[in-house]
């Protein structure tokens, strides 16, 4: 199998360090039920005995600050814990993530917890197909939603953008179902009322600048380098009001209020008030218990040094962690670590 190896855990993830190789033995082809059978409680560092686990981890598109998230975590585990072998790889993102755990092609991911409230309980995207094994390792950083319009487009408020091109990312995504929650709580009729058009934040941005559009929505963390070009060339952030995430919050249990600080983005003087939806690094549930207490334990003994390297990782609490994940169920694994460290 290939191999992810590392001279540094704060160095900067390339992607051509992802192309290096090495074995630590032979692995299981799924990696959950292979390792199901055993003991649990002894240390993969203190030459504790445990067969080969095989950690898939989905990520989103290369180009992402997902893709080398995952990446990281996904070095820090091949690298320190002796019986897993783990890898992470491209995909299309949170809901396609949550998909292959479901059907067992991955063991751990990373999505909004709203994405994994749906598919724990068969919601939207998940009708039908609801897993209801998936289990939560981490809590991690906030995700929030930016809402980019034109400054010539007169567009003051969420409101505003009735009868407006706005982009809205792919149909079906989890960007799109933003969109719809949003402008929902904000009184319009979505899609009936907004001029729509499906195009990605990456390509919208540019139509942004030359003002074929109007607005687009971006879920990332800030500073996003998209938001900055738009924000370089005549677009501005719109604010989302009190009254708006209230409403979300009567109906979504993932939302947070998030402030972007002014400065974060070129020409932006002011503070932004937007929405938020923590990501959350989940599981499948039939992975061994001891398993998830190493991946757990592991990640949040070197979070400093993953925080050095990735941005979105840096600051990050196990005390935060077990915080606004929707009601998510911790894997026992992990929540033995937390107990363990007094945080649960």
């Amino acid at each position: 199998m290939k191999k992810v190896l590392s001279l540094a855990l704060c160095a900067a993830l390339a992607v051509s360090a992802l192309a290096g190789c090495g074995s630590k033995g032979s692995s299981s082809s799924a990696g959950t039920s292979s390792a199901a059978g055993s003991s649990t409680g002894s240390s993969a560092q203190s030459g504790g005995s445990h067969e080969t686990v095989t950690i898939n981890f989905p990520t989103a598109d290369a180009s992402g600050a997902l893709y080398a998230v995952g990446a990281a975590i996904t070095n820090l585990w091949d690298t320190e814990i002796d019986f897993v072998n783990a890898s992470s790889q491209a995909s299309n993102g949170g809901i396609d993530n949550l998909t292959q755990v479901s059907e067992g092609e991955a063991q751990v991911s990373i999505a909004i917890s709203s994405n994994c409230y749906e598919c724990l309980n068969g919601q939207n995207s998940f009708e039908g197909y609801a897993y209801d094994d998936l289990k939560v390792i981490a809590g991690l950083y906030f995700n929030p939603n930016q809402v980019v319009v034109t400054e010539s487009s007169g567009i003051a408020d969420l409101a505003g953008v009735k009868g407006k091109h706005f982009a809205v990312a792919a149909a079906g995504s989890s960007v799109e179902g933003e969109c719809r929650n949003h402008f929902t709580a904000a009184g319009l009729n979505y899609p009936d009322d907004i001029q729509v058009e499906y195009i990605a934040f990456s390509d919208a941005a540019d139509m942004l600048s030359n003002g074929t559009i109007d607005g687009a929505w971006i879920m990332s963390g800030a500073p996003a380098a998209a938001v900055s070009q738009a924000l370089s060339s005549g677009c501005k952030l719109l604010n989302i009001s009190d009254e708006v995430i209230s409403t979300l919050q009567q109906d979504y249990p993932w939302y947070a209020p998030y402030t972007i600080p002014a400065g974060t983005y070129p020409n932006q003087d002011e503070d932004v008030q937007t929405s938020a939806i923590k990501m959350v690094m989940f599981c499948r549930g039939d992975l061994d218990e001891e398993t998830v207490y190493e991946l757990t334990k592991v990640f949040w003994e070197n979070i400093d040094s993953l925080g050095e390297s990735q941005g979105n990782l840096k600051g990050l609490t196990p005390e935060a962690a077990v915080q606004d994940i929707a009601n998510l169920p911790l894997h026992p694994g992990a929540e033995k670590y937390y107990k363990e460290i007094g945080v649960l």
